[in-house]
């Protein structure tokens, strides 16, 4: 016969082991978040929530220990929006959480495009426009105001189309790295 406190102990690591019983996600482990919708530079905020759903099964060692469709969170960490004529926005991303257990990730970055070809092609092609009109209206001397005026017209162009923010679109497939073992559910 067993004594009860055995029988108790027993009975009580079972129930844990029950209760415990999820995979975890271990470090390295890629994890394919497809979002619900876009988050761009130019209106996240720090620390905003993200949501999305597990583009693919989480599979360890042969396990699936998240399947596709999970829900995901996550929270933007860094945000810069981005300047008119220099500095693209940039966004960067981590996962808070896989099909509801708390995880940590390394971060994943998007930057908007530069903005130097498009400056240079707006502000030259307006100084170059304004020498060819100010050429045939005033000679040398206009060539050089035409120069100038179209130059700064090229400016007012860049400065009012120039924004380049980051963007990850609704929809999209994010590859995030865990960073620490968490647990999942099964």
């Amino acid at each position: 016969m067993v004594p009860r406190g055995v029988l108790k102990i027993v009975i009580a690591l079972a129930v844990l082991a029950v209760v415990a019983g999820g995979s975890t996600i271990p470090a390295g482990t890629p994890v394919t978040v497809r979002l619900t919708s876009e988050i761009s530079s130019g209106t996240a905020q720090a620390g905003q929530a993200f949501e999305g759903t597990l583009a693919k099964d989480v599979v360890v060692n042969g396990k699936t220990v998240a399947k596709a469709g999970a829900p995901v969170k996550g929270k933007v960490t860094f945000v810069k929006p981005s300047g008119r004529l220099h500095a693209p926005g940039q966004l960067t991303l981590r996962l808070t959480s896989v099909a509801g257990q708390p995880v940590q990730s390394l971060a994943v970055r998007s930057e908007g495009k530069s903005h130097t070809k498009s400056n240079v092609t707006k502000i030259g092609g307006g100084a170059a426009a304004g020498a060819v009109i100010g050429a045939i209206a005033g000679g040398g001397k206009g060539a050089a105001i035409g120069t100038l005026a179209g130059g700064a017209a090229g400016t007012g162009v860049a400065a009012a189309t120039g924004k380049q923010e980051a963007v990850f679109p609704a929809e999209s497939a994010l590859t995030f790295t865990i960073t620490g073992a968490t647990a999942s559910k099964r």
